[in-house]
């Protein structure tokens, strides 16, 4: 009886789980090869990184930490979001029409490759389709610091 009742447990346990849904899974939403390659290894950097701050959904903290999910800032310049993820960014941003004077840390173990995965897969989810940026591009952008920053 004790085995029944721990066997019915064990099912009920694995059978009430959440499941990820296709709507968490942000992979799902990239079709290109090329940029998959980049993006699978970017998304753990991203959620190792980036997510405990800008969380999974790309959504923010609040008024404290801007989105990047559906932001405008973070749309207009690739250039200014790889130098801010290597270097860092303090002082007030505006995003979608919202102030922010939350200081981002810099992150200079981050190699070019990987900021090219976290940019490729955040810059082809949540509706973006930029391709794949590349470590050389990334390079390009980090030997110059933005215009726009």
């Amino acid at each position: 009886m004790k085995r029944v009742l721990l066997g019915i447990l064990f099912l009920a346990t694995f059978a009430c789980s959440p499941k990820s849904s296709d709507k968490d899974n942000t992979l799902a939403q990239i079709s290109n090869p090329d940029v998959m390659k980049y993006a699978v290894n970017g998304k753990a950097l991203y959620e190792n990184y980036c997510a405990n701050c800008h969380q999974k959904d790309g959504k923010g903290l609040g008024k404290l930490i801007p989105p990047l999910n559906e932001s405008d800032y973070f749309k207009e310049s690739i250039h200014r979001s790889v130098w801010i993820m290597k270097n860092g960014q303090k002082g007030e941003i505006i995003v979608n029409g919202e102030a922010y004077n939350q200081a981002m840390p810099a992150n200079p173990q981050l190699t070019a490759l990987e900021i090219s995965q976290i940019s490729t897969y955040l810059y082809n989810i949540w509706g973006n389709e930029e391709g794949v940026i590349s470590s050389k591009d990334v390079e390009k952008f980090l030997s110059e610091k933005p215009e726009n920053l």
